[in-house]
């Protein structure tokens, strides 16, 4: 096991990983989920937006389409293929399927969420705990908080969605890829 985790670490100092290395079948994750974090933590430079920019980029794309494996807008976007392009735009690496979103970047409380955060969701089974849906917050006020997301649902592509009961039923969490000096 040991020697399976150095050589991820390894890998993950001389090359840039784009997707999660595939460690959730050994025995200890814990270690495996630590080395995944930090893996990506390090490839995502977020120095070439702010978070306002993400956010009001984002919403030049409401209206396009859904469409299940894309992260084309002449053709849709699913959800993490909306959050692929949106983070491409502004040169930052991202993994492309929001399952490999859950152990990336640091989780932050929703109260505490800003615009920029990424939130995550069940997929649309929400007995099933794992990440399959995701967006990014625009807004989070003591009101409401407002999420931009690519959906298949009624609206049926990007669109703005309030955290209604819907969604907290199939909320997993929230993590902030931003540092927090920027806004």
């Amino acid at each position: 096991m040991k020697y399976i985790l150095a050589s991820v670490v390894f890998l993950a100092s001389c090359t840039q990983i784009k997707r999660r290395p595939a460690v959730e079948n050994h025995s200890d994750s814990t270690a495996a989920t630590a080395i995944t974090k930090h893996s990506f933590s390090s490839i995502i430079n977020t120095d070439s937006a702010s978070p306002a920019a993400l956010v009001k980029y984002s919403e030049t794309l409401i209206g396009t389409p859904y469409l299940y494996g894309s992260a084309n807008p002449e053709q849709g976007f699913d959800c993490s293929g909306f959050i692929t392009y949106v983070f491409n735009h502004f040169n930052i690496t991202v993994p492309r399927s929001s399952i490999d979103f859950t152990n990336v970047a640091d989780e932050v409380p929703l109260q505490q969420s800003k615009p920029g955060d990424l939130i995550l969701f069940t997929g649309t089974d929400s007995t099933e705990r794992s990440v399959g849906h995701m967006g990014i917050i625009i807004s989070n006020d003591s009101i409401q908080t407002l999420f931009i997301h690519s959906t298949s649902g009624k609206a049926n592509g990007v669109t703005i969605t309030p955290l209604n009961d819907y969604y907290r039923g199939r909320f997993v969490k929230v993590i902030r890829v931003f540092s927090q000096k920027k806004s």
